[in-house]
Order: structure tokens, then C-alpha cells, then sequence
């Protein structure tokens, strides 16, 4: 199992734009490939959108968000479990 942690900063004007089209767009076209497991969404109050999304293997890319919604690009970071 990979996680991928997805980040963007949204404009504050831009915020809840960027939220639809995160939720209504960018998730939806990952949730269909055969490879991923399941996708959570999360807010934060100084407009941050971070997507954690599970898979099986070979973890793909969320499309580009719309360059007049975000402060800055997308950072991305992939995670295996940790055995204790």
C-alpha cells in the first residue's frame, strides 16, 4: 500500500473554487483506475486542500488545479506503512 499526500495553497479568493473542483474533478478522475484504494479530502483555515489518497500500487497524479485558483503549485509525497 502507497499513500500519496496532495497539497495545494488555494488563493483566498479562490478557495472554495478550488475546493468543487477538487472534489467534483481532480478525485473523481483518480477514484476509477484500478490501482487506487480510496481518497480522503481535507481543509485547513489558511487555505490549504490536501488530498490523501491510498493505492494498491503505482500511485498516479491529480490533474493540474487551475493556475488562477492556487497561491502556489501542488507539492506531492508518497508513503509506504512503517512496520512496529
Amino acid at each position: 500500500m502507497i499513500a500519496r499526500m496532495w497539497e495545494v495553497r488555494a488563493l483566498a479568493s479562490g478557495f472554495d473554487e478550488l475546493l468543487v473542483w477538487v472534489c467534483d474533478v481532480a478525485v473523481p478522475r483518480i477514484e476509477v483506475l484500478p490501482q487506487h484504494v480510496s481518497s480522503d479530502v481535507y481543509s485547513s483555515t489558511d487555505n490549504r486542500i490536501v488530498v490523501i489518497s491510498r493505492w494498491r500500487s503505482n500511485p498516479e497524479s491529480l490533474p493540474a488545479p487551475p493556475a488562477k485558483l492556487v497561491a502556489r503549485a501542488p507539492h506531492v509525497w508518497d508513503f509506504t506503512p512503517v512496520d512496529r
